[in-house]
């Protein structure tokens, strides 16, 4: 008997132990690792969309609580995943670089835009109308993080590598069971694999795939992320992360060599210096169509309950967006409207017999 079944051992799934752990709840996880979207991404916090320049929902609040439980974290596993970097912003034009400005004159974005242009001081680079900085940034090694928080739940026998069947799930006025397992609740962190769970497949979840490249580039020298036609992240000792690239159609795991090919056309656009490919990698990341969260309680299961749709910033709203749901369950908080699954009842509603 334990308090919360946890199925899915993503960034939200971990978060979604935190949670618990925090307030003495008792859990387990079963995962069978695959959804690779949290293992293979990034891992950039960034308050900023840097494509529009517009700030993201609620950016101050994920970023305080996702720093609070890196640095949590960290203290139980030993090892800090949390590495503070600078982002540069490639400005492509003058007129690129006005809108900047006037960003930055506005009132919630302006802890996280510098209003000095960023001279480019690097011979290795392309940017004749320099970059933006944006501040409160950095990246999660969240690959080596889950890595290393799966083994410590595997140490304290709460994490099962094992497929979760569904049909298998018993669900009891006051309790879920399954096969020797009981618990009060259960929470779905399963990301894309969210499309074959019968509890919540009425949601509209949709899948972008996403294929990165690491890459070897000696003398490049580079400590901060920077953002052109991609995002290039620095690993250290002159390896980075290239990516990634946004693909709807086939969502499996799969590289491609037209995604290699495009990531390193879009490299060209920041540096023309050569590069070694050492690694390709794909994941389906879990998006939704009005890009928030999918969570809250099933409409029908009372002791169910759902943490999803992280999409690409995940590694910054997963540890929010847990601490919300823990509130819903154990304190009767309401969610926040924009992220609570009850804003597609009517979905629901026309699936239901």
């Amino acid at each position: 008997m334990v308090d919360v079944i946890i199925v899915g051992l993503g960034v939200a799934g971990m978060a979604m132990c935190e949670s618990l752990r925090k307030n003495n709840k008792s859990f387990v996880v079963f995962d069978d690792d695959s959804q690779t979207s949290s293992n293979i991404a990034g891992g950039m916090y960034n308050p900023v969309v840097l494509k529009r320049f517009t700030g993201v929902w609620r950016a101050a609040e994920q970023l305080a609580i996702a720093k609070t439980f890196y640095r949590d974290v960290a203290q139980i596993l030993g090892s800090d995943y949390d590495i503070p970097l600078k982002i540069f912003r490639k400005f492509a034009s003058i007129e690129e670089q006005n809108r900047w400005f006037e960003a930055c004159d506005k009132p919630h974005l302006r802890a996280f835009l510098a209003t000095q242009l960023v001279q480019n001081n690097n011979q290795h680079l392309k940017a004749p109308y320099h970059f933006g900085e944006v501040k409160n940034t950095g990246r999660v090694d969240i690959g080596g993080l889950l890595k290393h928080y799966m083994q410590f739940l595997e140490s304290q026998k709460q994490y099962f590598p094992i497929s979760f069947e569904h049909q298998e799930l018993i669900i009891e006025p006051k309790a879920v069971c399954y096969k020797e397992w009981k618990a009060q609740t259960i929470v779905f962190a399963e990301g894309f694999g969210l499309k074959k769970n019968p509890f919540f497949n009425y949601l509209p979840l949709h899948g972008a795939k996403g294929q990165l490249l690491t890459v070897k580039a000696p003398g490049l020298h580079l400590d901060a992320i920077y953002k052109a036609a991609a995002f290039f992240i620095p690993l250290g000792d002159d390896t980075y992360k290239v990516g990634a690239t946004y693909e709807h159609g086939k969502m499996n795991n799969q590289i491609s060599e037209d995604s290699k090919e495009l990531l390193l056309e879009r490299i060209q656009s920041l540096t023309d210096m050569p590069l070694e490919v050492i690694r390709q990698e794909a994941g389906v990341r879990p998006t939704v169509k009005d890009r928030k969260p999918l969570v809250g309680q099933h409409p029908l299961h009372q002791n169910m309950y759902l943490l999803n749709g992280m999409g690409s910033r995940g590694v910054m709203i997963a540890p929010f967006a847990a601490q919300l749901l823990y509130q819903q369950i154990y304190d009767q908080k309401a969610l926040p409207s924009e992220m609570d699954i009850r804003r597609f009842e009517k979905e629901w509603i026309a699936k239901t017999p």
